[in-house]
């Protein structure tokens, strides 16, 4: 499955029209994630909360390259390597390079949204190395060769009858086995993985620049054995994730947790402080960090879009959104879907090769009340939706359409010239047959039927 953010309102449209299960299936899990979540805000003060989130997201923000230094010498000081990657093609380098010499022949991968945006798994299998996926989620859609739909539940487009043909089809279990039954099978495939890997990449929830910290949430147990099991362990960090102190962890967990999936606090959270020590038997002999880019500078010096990069990859944005609940991630192109990716990925990508994605929305507002740390993500959909505009992005027609409204709204005259020629039309040309512009409203819709006269008309009449 290749996409592009370009193709969004095909792909929707198409998604809508021949995959009816993934409306069901990811309403379904989205409903029941944003449901859990209210209830989890609802347990603390969650506006005190998200406002000292969001400010010590700025503030790490306004400051980033001292952290980074300071995250750095940290890392350094427990033991870690750390490498620096302006781009996607220095990311894949250096990974490579650390898999070769370390004379790596498997790979253990937990779920990381960054590696999915470097093109990490490409790279590996293209080096002849396997690559397994072990959350469950990132597993299925690895066998199916398919991108993740949603940033927390990767799978979550898929039915319980899919995943059970595709374990039949791969594994030859029952066509009519249990939830219970396909998980006990993909644990044992992937518990040999994590016993037989030579190395495990992660990311990183959080890095804490102070203590040299890197912070994961879960809730299988796979992160942490793919971070130990392994002789090497490689995190792929965007530089945004630094947090400045020790202290300020406790409350960005839970709260990224609730946000997420309306938990407490994530099943399993691991607080990673380097490679093993000598007396220790657990742990890797080798740990990696490489503190990613890729766009990430720029969205920064973006006066506007910046606060796109506090977000902390809840989807908490995705679970409140009833766009995205209607096709799930795959139509966005790209690897960050729903209202966070339609702002960060013309940010990473560019506006030419999104400029669909500031569309996909309402503008209901539900996003920013369930983000964590408060990103502006209406207006910043609306500010790229100014920027299309201004780089004559956006269509012709539909600009020539808008100007016409305006005029037709600001001066009286043509107002009511408009207004006759409407009514004017036969009921057919206001169903979509003569004015094709109308179609995409009474696809859903019954026809316009304008009255035969004017607002004024019946005002002065005593009919209204």
């Amino acid at each position: 499955m290749k996409l592009t953010a370009n193709q969004y309102p095909q792909e929707s449209a198409r998604v809508l029209r021949e995959e009816p299960h993934v409306r069901d299936s990811v309403t379904g899990a989205t409903l029941n994630f944003d449901g859990k979540r209210r209830l989890a805000y609802a347990e603390v003060d969650a506006e005190t909360w998200r406002h000292w989130a969001e400010g010590v997201k700025n503030h790490v923000l306004m400051n980033l390259d001292q952290y980074l230094l300071q995250a750095e010498a940290s890392l350094k000081r427990n033991g870690v390597q750390v490498h620096w990657a302006e781009h996607a093609e220095a990311a894949r380098r250096i990974v490579a390079e650390i898999a070769r010499a370390g004379q790596v022949k498997k790979v253990v991968k937990a779920k990381t949204m960054v590696s999915e945006e470097l093109g990490i798994n490409p790279m590996l299998e293209g080096m002849g190395i396997e690559t397994l996926e072990t959350d469950l989620g990132e597993y299925l859609i690895q066998l199916l060769g398919q991108p993740p739909s949603h940033i927390v539940g990767p799978a979550i487009h898929l039915n319980l009858d899919q995943i059970r043909q595709l374990f039949h089809q791969r594994f030859q279990t029952p066509t009519g086995a249990s939830p219970e039954d396909l998980a006990a099978v993909a644990r044992k495939l992937l518990r040999e993985g994590f016993l037989k890997a030579d190395m495990g990449i992660s990311g990183a929830n959080f890095v804490v620049a102070e203590t040299g910290t890197l912070a994961l949430i879960e809730n299988e147990g796979n992160i942490r054995l793919s971070t130990s099991a392994p002789r090497i362990h490689v995190a792929l960090v965007g530089i945004e994730k630094l947090l400045p102190r020790f202290s300020d962890l406790s409350v960005f967990l839970s709260l990224t947790a609730r946000a997420a999936t309306g938990q407490r606090l994530g099943t399993f959270v691991s607080l990673l402080q380097g490679p093993r020590t000598a007396g220790e038997s657990d742990g890797p002999e080798e740990v990696h960090v490489i503190l990613v880019d890729n766009g990430r500078s720029s969205v920064l010096a973006d006066p506007l879009a910046w606060e796109t990069l506090r977000c902390v990859r809840c989807a908490a944005c995705l679970n409140a959104c009833p766009v995205y609940r209607q096709t799930g991630g795959h139509p966005y192109g790209y690897v960050y879907s729903g209202p966070i990716g339609a702002i960060l990925s013309p940010g990473l990508l560019g506006l030419e090769e999104t400029k669909p994605l500031p569309y996909a929305s309402s503008l209901c507002g539900a996003c920013f009340q369930a983000c964590p740390v408060r990103i502006p993500i209406p207006r910043l959909l609306l500010t790229w939706r100014n920027r299309a505009v201004d780089e004559g992005l956006t269509p012709k027609l539909e600009a020539a359409a808008i100007k016409g409204y305006a005029l037709a709204m600001t001066q009286p005259w043509a107002y009511s010239l408009a207004s006759k020629a409407i009514r004017m039309l036969p009921h057919k040309a206001l169903d979509n047959t003569i004015v094709p512009v109308l179609k995409a409203w009474t696809q859903g819709r019954a026809g316009l039927e304008p009255s035969p006269r004017s607002f004024h008309q019946l005002w002065d009449a005593g009919e209204v």
